[in-house]
């Protein structure tokens, strides 16, 4: 049971009865939900596109995720919706079983996530290290920019220069009044543009039909059988990973930007509850999107889960009432906001040549491999575990150094000093250590400024006393602190000779 001070830490700041209370929050958290509601519909879009289904079944999804989150997720004013990386980890489903596999594969994992989050799998996310992370961020920045491309590639010409006057719009505007958010204007005075002067560019209604109804109640039809489960249960566990680690980064980023703290379990089984809801309404599921998470946060200056509830609400409002109007929307608009999203989330101190020459070089290392992963694969996933293996790796090979022996002979005896922590990397040459032939009959270990963490070292404790009792020596240790020598105590003896 959370204790006061618990909830004290995890108590929204602003909460969402203060935002009602006060119009000017409430403004802000409103339209912050109409700006990435505008944005969440050509990549609901996409998306769909890549999983290989019908452009209503990103939409819908999109809106049961954003509604569905601001009531059971654990981070206020994140977004979730139909991402890129669970389309690309489910799309063969659809391909090769069909739709109703492809949602029952999206409620499976639901299931997953819930699993998870009540095995504990957030706490996990104290393992990732800060060079991880920068990597992470700085990874989703150039995956972010790279989505817009196809739109800036092979279009009219007078593409760029309203997505130069868009950028420049989110730009100024700030200097002059931050009630509206900056997007919001951009999007609106570049459609104007468009419409006024009748241009021929890409617009929204370009990138798929709009639904015109509400999604339904879909139950997948296909067996209850142990076939079905093996052939969906592989899928699902990738999305199911693929999305918690999505959503956790994500979440850890945004309490940092806000100075704030979120519920990870609760984000964990709340991305589950959200994924379930989805598959069942129809949608493809998804995870947290940092693109609009950044527009909600750190360019629209949202705080509560009012923004997130509006950008669910408004886009099938836009999507289903609107479509006529939402359709004409010059795609130049939208990707004007997601380059300003990208450039407002780049970590540029990162990769200052004042910070390169004083971070270490592993650091530097496992931020420019997991960018590099992330990248190369267009796999979250892929790229975060693989950092966090090189940070183990490098921070493993780092510390195996840091133990030392020193050894001094008396007229009866031969003392060793072993200083520093002992585990697998710093204890597997502690046996090349010894002068086994040269000692005197008795050896004295002195152990006190050294710490025994597993068997390896126990198992290398054993071989040295092994070794000195094959030339008829005797070996003493000495100094084990308290956990060493219960560790030390139960462990000595059961290891074969080697």
């Amino acid at each position: 049971m959370a204790t006061v001070d618990e909830r004290a830490r995890y108590r929204p700041n602003p909460s969402v009865l203060t935002a009602l209370k006060s119009p000017r929050l409430l403004t802000r958290e409103v339209l912050a939900g109409l700006v990435v509601g505008l944005a969440l519909i050509p990549e609901a879009i996409a998306f769909s596109i890549i999983a290989g289904v019908d452009p209503k079944v990103g939409l819908f999804s999109a809106f049961v995720m954003a509604v569905s989150i601001a009531f059971v997720g654990g981070r206020p004013a994140m977004i979730s919706a139909a991402t890129g990386a669970v389309a690309l980890v489910i799309a063969p489903v659809m391909r090769e079983h069909g739709m109703d596999y492809f949602i029952a594969t999206v409620i499976l994992a639901g299931v997953f996530q819930v699993l998870l989050a009540v095995l504990g799998v957030a706490k996990l996310m104290r393992f990732i290290p800060r060079s991880v992370m920068v990597g992470f961020v700085n990874a989703l920045a150039i995956l972010v920019f790279m989505a817009q491309l196809p739109h800036l590639i092979d279009v009219p010409w007078l593409v760029y220069p309203l997505v130069a006057g868009g950028i420049l719009v989110m730009i100024l505007m700030p200097r002059l009044t931050k009630i509206v958010p900056a997007p919001l204007i951009s999007i609106i005075l570049v459609t104007a543009v468009v419409v006024l002067f009748a241009l021929d560019v890409p617009t929204v209604g370009d990138e798929g039909e709009l639904p015109r109804s509400l999604p339904e109640l879909f139950i997948p039809n296909v067996p209850l059988t142990w076939e079905t489960f093996t052939i969906i249960a592989p899928f699902s566990l990738g999305m199911a990973l693929v999305g918690l680690l999505e959503s956790l980064m994500t979440a850890k980023l945004v309490d940092e930007i806000t100075d704030t703290h979120s519920r990870k379990t609760r984000e964990a089984w709340g991305q589950g509850v959200a994924n379930m809801l989805s598959g069942f309404l129809g949608g493809m599921g998804g995870c947290a999107m940092i693109g609009q998470t950044m527009i909600n946060v750190k360019v629209s200056g949202a705080r509560t889960r009012i923004s997130t509830f509006c950008a669910g609400v408004f886009l099938l409002v836009l999507v289903v009432t609107l479509g006529d109007v939402v359709a004409i929307i010059p795609m130049a608009a939208l990707v004007a906001v997601m380059i300003m999203v990208c450039v407002a989330t780049f970590d540029w101190h990162s990769i200052r040549p004042s910070t390169l020459r004083r971070m270490p070089k592993s650091e530097t290392i496992v931020m420019v491999a997991t960018v590099v992963l992330v990248v190369l694969t267009e796999n979250l996933a892929i790229g975060v575990v693989a950092g966090v293996i090189v940070a183990s790796v490098l921070f493993v090979r780092r510390v195996s150094h840091f133990a030392t022996v020193t050894r001094s002979v008396s007229a009866d005896a031969a003392h060793y000093t072993v200083d520093g922590e002992l585990f697998f990397a710093s204890s597997n040459d502690l046996t090349t250590q010894f002068e086994y032939a040269d000692d005197p009959e008795r050896v004295v270990i002195d152990m006190a400024r050294s710490h025994i963490w597993d068997a390896s070292t126990v198992a290398a404790l054993d071989a040295i006393e092994t070794k000195y009792a094959q030339h008829g020596k005797t070996v003493e240790l000495r100094g084990l602190n308290d956990a060493s020598g219960l560790f030390h105590g139960r462990l000595s003896g059961g290891f074969p000779p080697a």
